[in-house]
């Protein structure tokens, strides 16, 4: 039996209609948190991960279809999340778009967007979502960021960009909130396995004639020392474990969970 650690709070989790998103919003609803699904797909795949939430765990599960590239979507979210359920206690900011490109040929609205999205939505969830939580005293706000928070590659100048400041967002959000019983933390996986990561395989095998373990050892986990992809539930389980009472004196870092990316 689970003990739900988190009955009767509040989870808003953006990009939770699959993947890291997902399997984050189903962690929390399962110790019995109230959850907000936030993203694009199919209405019917999505109905059915809602429905399947308040089932599986006998919470609340509620979808916002909010366009995570307009501020005023993301206010109304925040707002519309706590009318209809309560108050935020853990926000967790998920949503990220990836387009690779030499930086002189980088389409500037791909640019845009990806700022936009990867990080300027953290800025709109969280402005939005701290005066509540400051009433209530306490508040966990969680960024999903990437080992990009901390390197680079060639090609992701975008996506690079908004994960550095992601991590500066969080130091930043995190001192200025100490004393209010919140914390900002951000954590920072490499190549995780998603069904969006398994679908690029096949051609990435055709393209480099490599077979489906080459590709996966030596494109895909090329910078992970450990060759093992991160698994959603472990991602899953460390956002679990900083919106507990037991990570409180945890605030203003970014973890890494990247097999070993980072240490090199």
């Amino acid at each position: 039996m689970v003990a739900r650690q988190h009955e009767g709070r509040t989870a808003l989790v953006t990009g939770s209609t699959s993947g890291i998103g997902l399997g984050v919003a189903r962690i929390f609803a399962e110790h019995g948190a109230n959850v907000v699904l936030n993203g694009l797909g199919n209405p019917d795949e999505i109905e059915t991960h809602r429905a399947a939430i308040e089932k599986d765990f006998g919470v609340r599960a509620l979808y916002d279809s909010a366009n995570m590239l307009k501020p005023e979507d993301i206010a109304a979210m925040v707002r519309q999340t706590e009318e209809n359920i309560g108050p935020i206690d853990i926000l967790v900011n998920n949503a990220g778009i990836q387009f690779v490109s030499p930086i002189e040929e980088f389409p500037v609205d791909k640019w845009d967007a990806i700022i936009a999205i990867n990080l300027t939505s953290n800025f709109h969830t969280i402005r939005t979502a701290l005066p509540k939580m400051k009433q209530t005293g306490r508040g966990r706000i969680i960024n999903i960021s990437s080992a990009h928070s901390l390197v680079a590659s060639p090609f992701k100048s975008a996506y690079v960009a908004a994960k550095h400041g992601v991590a500066g967002l969080t130091k930043t959000v995190a001192l200025e909130v100490a004393e209010q019983g919140i914390t900002v933390n951000a954590i920072a996986p490499g190549y995780v396995w998603t069904p969006l990561v398994e679908s690029q395989i096949p051609d990435t095998m055709a393209a480099r004639g490599m077979t489906e373990e080459e590709v996966k050892r030596d494109v895909l986990l090329a910078a992970q020392p450990t060759k093992e992809f991160v698994t959603i539930e472990q991602v899953a389980q460390l956002a679990l474990y900083l919106a507990s009472d037991a990570a409180s004196a945890i605030t203003g870092t970014t973890i890494s969970m990247d097999g070993g990316w980072t240490a090199k």
